[in-house]
């Protein structure tokens, strides 16, 4: 007759931690200090939200979408110092006194940014939903120097998906504004 073989693991002794009390979980809010859309915002945060959903939910700042909230589709995309990022993976406390620009900041008043004139001039754009992301995004490629040829606006906005499938459109917008600047 067979038994079982049984194995022993030593857990080394680990300081015991308090639970937080109940209702005190998610209070440790921390100052941050953010420049969005060219105006310097004091918050007080939670350090677990995302820069998505401070900008959706605190600054009322809805034209960044939220899609996936996985970081897979891009509509969430924002320039933050500059650099594109996906904003549903970025922690808004990680980020003190950084620079932040969203969809609501590229126009100059009435005036569209020459890469939203170009999603309407070329169709960029069926259902919207991807498009303030899609601009984002493409804002950056083209600050990147990544807009040289439709293979290679198509490589490097790979990370932004259209559900209605307005590629076409966007690379062409993406091209048309990256010879303008």
């Amino acid at each position: 007759m067979t038994g079982g073989a049984a194995s022993l693991v030593t857990i080394p002794n680990m300081s015991a931690q308090s639970a937080p009390a109940p209702g005190q979980i998610g209070k440790a809010l921390e100052r941050v200090r953010l420049i969005v859309n060219g105006e310097a915002r004091e918050l007080e945060l939670d350090p677990r939200q995302s820069l998505l959903d401070v900008l959706r939910e605190t600054l009322d700042l809805t034209g960044t979408k939220k899609g996936c909230n996985q970081g897979a589709c891009g509509a969430c995309t924002i320039l933050l110092n500059g650099r594109r990022v996906v904003s549903c993976l970025t922690l808004a406390a990680m980020h003190d006194g950084a620079e932040i620009t969203t969809i609501e900041g590229l126009a100059k008043g009435e005036e569209l940014h020459p890469l939203q004139a170009a999603f309407i001039q070329h169709e960029g754009l069926q259902c919207g939903y991807c498009t303030p992301g899609q601009i984002m995004s493409g804002v950056g490629c083209i600050a990147e120097g990544h807009a040289g040829s439709p293979e290679e606006i198509q490589f490097w906005m790979s990370g932004n998906i259209c559900r209605c499938g307005a590629y076409p459109g966007i690379v062409a917008a993406i091209a048309d504004a990256a010879e303008r600047t």
